[in-house]
């Protein structure tokens, strides 16, 4: 019995990505179908990150095609491609970051850091190029939490070379003044700051970079949007109102200047006791998911306030280094998984692809 084309793309349309939700076919996931007799070659390429995702995946679509009547082997190769997407109307891509993910909170104190480094370490776990900005100039911390000492190497004297740790390049202020000495500056020189952080660093080919982005709503914010190619921004927030309401503010600012919303992340959602394991919602409940079903916004995930989450950001391995089996690694990578969703789910880039039209008068 001889088996056709349109019996196998048959057979993958009923095979759900659990990342994407959508079948394989009209995810545009499946491709390069072979024949061979009775073996069934095919591949898939996903949008996003899946390191940990690419054999469940192979799994689904091996079980499904070996359903089609006179099938007798199937080989499933299933990588992931992750290309630049749309930014703001009239601002460059980067040639060497494809995109560039706003992690921003609207006060302090939420946690906005803690989740911009296991953010960017979950997605790097998955397989992509991954760099962290450290955007808050008044008050970088990612220096501690990536456990990086030291000033960054300049070949040309006038550009530098990104610092590295856990498989992340970053670029952050605080590599380059002391941990003890406060940063007075007036909002246009840390304007400033951030642009030579951002084009002075020699980024390697990044699929993401991932931007700690300072809290509040001012001149960082507001040089962010309308110079830097941002794909998209992640809000974090606790459930407590107080910080809702300016988490709220935040969201507005960005759906302002016309940078898409990723989703919110609902940090400290739950107290575990480190003793009796008891969970307490010292800050209240559902408040993210209430501010997302507000704003029409995806609800990325909750994580809890335990000590450990602080004790490995505070030693220089964030959670999603020092524990990567651990449940709350599982919650970031989640997360992760879903923020890359939500970039390829974009429109792409297509700049690149349009001539240059030169008018020449004769």
């Amino acid at each position: 019995m001889s088996i056709t084309v349109e019996q196998v793309k048959a057979a993958l349309a009923l095979v759900i990505d659990p990342n994407t939700g959508r079948d394989l076919v009209s995810g545009r996931e499946a491709r390069n179908i072979r024949l061979e007799g009775a073996r069934v070659l095919v591949d898939v390429e996903l949008g996003y990150p899946a390191k940990s995702q690419i054999e469940p995946i192979r799994q689904l679509v091996a079980e499904a095609l070996g359903r089609v009547p006179g099938v007798e082997s199937v080989e499933v190769d299933v990588g992931f491609k992750i290309v630049a997407h749309a930014v703001q109307r009239g601002i460059k891509l980067k040639s060497n970051v494809r995109n560039i993910i706003a992690v921003a909170s609207g006060k302090g104190g939420v946690g906005k850091s803690t989740t911009a480094v296991n953010l960017a370490l979950a997605l790097a776990a998955e397989g992509a190029s991954v760099g962290l900005l450290d955007a808050d100039i008044y008050g970088p911390s990612q220096p501690m939490m990536m456990g990086i000492k030291g000033q960054p190497e300049t070949r040309d004297g006038k550009t530098m070379e990104p610092m590295e740790n856990h498989g992340l390049q970053v670029s952050s202020i605080g590599f380059m003044i002391d941990p003890d000495e406060p940063m007075v500056w007036r909002g246009p020189i840390v304007t400033q700051a951030l642009q030579q952080l951002l084009d002075q660093t020699n980024w390697r080919d990044l699929d993401y970079l991932i931007v700690d982005m300072p809290p509040g709503t001012g001149d960082v914010q507001l040089t962010l949007s309308q110079k830097v190619p941002v794909t998209g921004a992640v809000i974090v927030t606790t459930p407590q109102d107080i910080a809702l309401l300016d988490a709220r503010k935040g969201l507005r600012m960005f759906e302002k200047v016309g940078i898409p919303i990723l989703g919110i992340v609902e940090n400290m959602s739950m107290h575990i006791c480190s003793n009796c394991g008891h969970a307490e919602p010292i800050f209240g409940v559902g408040g993210g998911e209430k501010m997302c079903a507000d704003f029409g916004v995806d609800f990325l995930g909750a994580l809890p306030l335990t000590m450990e989450i602080r004790e490995q950001t505070d030693s220089g391995r964030p959670t999603v280094v020092a524990d990567p089996d651990g449940k709350i690694s599982e919650i970031y990578r989640g997360i992760a998984r879903r923020v890359a969703v939500k970039v390829a789910e974009k429109a792409r880039d297509m700049t690149s692809k349009f001539p240059s039209i030169v008018v020449q008068n004769d």
